[in-house]
């Protein structure tokens, strides 16, 4: 037996030791496809409103140019048109700062007309939010709270809330 092969010099520890390695990566892949399925799982799971949601995202309003508050109404419209409906994306504006006066009432003409788009947006499943922390400043400057429009939320904290809604999954965009 001195001209064994290598493969019959092996003794059962070797063979034992790379028992390991040779499950390792299937198993390796089987956790990673575990991960991948069930953060598309979590991700379908952000919004009760929209269980078929196949994207997820935030549109930061935060300063006052209306060429940049169109410019969120157009891309909350456009997104829907994109993925093939209200129920395909799941779409929400955040106004705070300079940026509030998009969600609040005014008797602007150009501002009247804003809020008829986001009426019809909210319609289509469109969330709005406008900051408190902001309409508090506000008041404690002018002495008067400025009204927002109807189809508004107010969270306390604006930036916070855009932070918490990345965090879960939802992605920004700043126009």
């Amino acid at each position: 037996m001195a001209h064994q092969s290598r493969f019959m010099r092996w003794n059962s520890t070797k063979a034992f030791s790379l028992a390991p390695r040779l499950f390792a990566f299937p198993v390796l892949m089987l956790v990673a496809m575990g991960v991948a399925l069930g953060s598309r799982a979590s991700a379908s799971g952000l919004s009760e409103d929209k269980p078929f949601a196949e994207a997820f995202i935030i549109l930061q309003v935060s300063d006052a140019a209306s060429v940049h508050h169109d410019a969120a109404l157009d891309i909350a419209n456009n997104l829907m048109k994109h993925y093939g409906g209200q129920d395909k994306v799941d779409i929400q504006v955040i106004a705070f700062g300079a940026g509030i006066n998009l969600l609040t009432k005014s008797t602007d003409a150009a501002t009247i007309a804003r809020a008829e788009r986001i009426s019809s947006l909210a319609t289509h499943g469109v969330r709005f939010y406008a900051c408190g922390n902001t309409l508090d400043t506000i008041e404690r400057k002018t002495g008067k709270r400025p009204q927002t429009l109807n189809n508004v939320e107010v969270v306390q904290t604006g930036v916070a809330f855009m932070v918490e809604e990345i965090k879960r999954g939802y992605t920004l965009v700043h126009p």
